[in-house]
């Protein structure tokens, strides 16, 4: 599945917003507008955009406070792959990764407060069954997040 130049550019330009018209990306990336309409269609076919979301400004929503979790799993009959479902089903918790080194599982989780977001991890994440060891990380400013 390899993508060449313009459906790179194209995809830039739906990546700074998803909303914007196939005429003005067109325009953008110096394609007809019709190419671009095909393009942005082929690439929806072969799975290569997922879908149209939004970029959502989290302090304006009252969920301004960020935490990474770590978390290592303790052997018994949960599978990593149950376990990293389950966790990614917990509400204030964004992303699951399933990571190598000291730790099995990297967790994303957003709240209202640092506190809201220790109940999470404390009450829900931490009882889960195959949860072991644990490390927090509060993110002090986000730089770069993509969707």
């Amino acid at each position: 599945m390899m993508l060449d130049k313009k459906d790179i550019k194209i995809l830039n330009e739906l990546k700074k917003n998803g909303r914007e018209t196939t005429k003005n990306i067109a325009k953008k990336v110096n394609l007809p507008r019709a190419t671009v309409h095909d393009r942005i269609q082929r690439m929806v076919e072969r799975g290569i955009i997922k879908q149209f979301t939004v970029k959502t400004d989290y302090k304006k929503i009252d969920l301004p406070t960020t935490v990474f979790v770590f978390l290592s799993i303790t052997p018994n009959n949960v599978t990593h792959q149950d376990l990293a479902k389950k966790i990614s089903k917990l509400p204030g918790v964004y992303e699951v990764y399933m990571v190598t080194g000291e730790y099995d599982l990297l967790v994303k989780v957003r709240g209202e407060s640092i506190e809201s977001i220790g109940d999470i991890v404390i009450d829900k994440l931490r009882q889960l069954e195959g949860v072991g060891k644990s490390f927090t990380s509060a993110c002090f400013r986000t730089i770069k997040e993509e969707i």
